[in-house]
């Protein structure tokens, strides 16, 4: 994972751009990983993104699943609220987002 401006870009098979801050606390994604089914994973909370829709598919994880407020209604919040996305090009040597 790596930042360009507002986007986390990285590479699960296919390169993608999300919205570079976590919807909880503002996290900085391009500090996360990838997991085994390609999502996103915030380096602070370990909520993970499905990066084609920018939808979140797991909510925060340990201490952070206790916060009030980061529950079912936040989950379905990101639903209308996903990261926003954006298409990358490959220019030579560089990665592009447009």
């Amino acid at each position: 994972m790596t930042g360009s401006g507002p986007y986390a870009v990285g590479d699960n098979g296919a390169y993608f751009a999300v919205s570079r801050r976590c919807r909880h606390l503002r996290a900085d994604l391009a500090g996360g990983s990838i997991d085994a089914d390609g999502c996103l994973v915030c380096p602070w909370h370990q909520s993970t993104y499905d990066v084609t829709s920018g939808q979140m598919t797991r909510g925060p994880q340990g201490g952070f699943a206790k916060v009030p407020g980061l529950g079912a209604a936040f989950m379905a919040l990101t639903k209308v609220w996903p990261l926003r996305r954006g298409t990358v090009t490959v220019d030579g040597d560089e990665l592009k987002v447009d």
